[in-house]
């Protein structure tokens, strides 16, 4: 293994150990994957528990692979087995997670590298309540702004597999062309939240600040109601050179 190989590895077994430790998913639930180079990537395979994960958890998996799937025609389920088997660059590794064509179309959007998915309960309260794109839509604290952008992706519920990856696709690049920018944060109602970054950094501080803003949003509702902040100081907030300066620091 190559020192760029095993940084990479390490990396994404401590996010996935993290997520884990912290209660953000539990069994066999969530999700992480990283670009090893602009054919290939790995991430986790089915079955196997984010806070526990072992580099042979890891399926590394071809990009073409998979992307070819992002057209019109209809798959059936027995396809999508194939394909996901057919991904693999080694055919003794684990099948990977279904929810792998995700992984694939975010990890080759532009200064994306690491991709997190995790079903925390606080945030899933919100995402399977009518409060859920308010909750998208609207900021509460300065740290939530930096870490997480002015305003997250939210996708309605769909079948997670190659179906909830097309629509991911599609919302994506119609957040790209309103916004200028792609979301750091999507989340994805009855489900759960995906984080994405140009490192394990940018992931983890995305996803730990939207648990933390659902605690918050969740606790003020029920003091008597939500204060979001102005959105002329989110504005702020976002452009701000400190703050900007803050996010090369953190590498976020």
């Amino acid at each position: 293994m190559n020192s760029q190989r095993a940084n990479i590895v390490s990396e994404l077994l401590n996010l996935s150990h993290e997520f884990g430790r912290r209660g953000l998913v539990i069994l066999g639930e969530g999700n992480v994957s990283a670009q090893l180079s602009e054919s290939t990537f790995l991430v986790k395979a089915s079955g196997t528990s984010l806070g526990t994960l072992i580099e042979g958890n890891l399926t590394e998996c071809r990009f073409d692979r998979l992307l070819s799937f992002f057209d019109d025609k209809p798959v059936s389920d027995a396809e999508v087995e194939t394909a996901l088997l057919a991904g693999r660059i080694n055919p003794d590794a684990l099948k990977p997670s279904v929810e792998t064509f995700f992984h694939a179309f975010l990890l080759s959007l532009p200064d994306v590298r690491f991709v997190g998915h995790t079903h925390p309960i606080a945030v899933n309260q919100i995402l399977c309540s009518s409060h859920a794109g308010e909750f998208s839509r609207r900021r509460q604290c300065p740290d939530e702004v930096v870490c997480c952008g002015p305003v997250s992706l939210l996708i309605p519920y769909v079948d997670p597999g190659l179906a909830l990856a097309k629509k991911i696709r599609d919302e994506l690049l119609s957040f790209q062309v309103q916004h200028g920018k792609l979301p750091r944060v999507i989340l994805l109602e009855n489900h759960g939240v995906i984080t994405v970054g140009s490192s394990v950094q940018a992931v983890r501080a995305a996803m730990l600040m939207t648990v933390k803003a659902a605690e918050i949003y969740i606790g003020a509702q029920q003091l008597g109601g939500i204060k979001h902040l102005p959105e002329t100081e989110v504005t702020r907030v976002e452009s701000r050179l400190d703050e900007e300066y803050r996010r090369k620091m953190l590498r976020i």
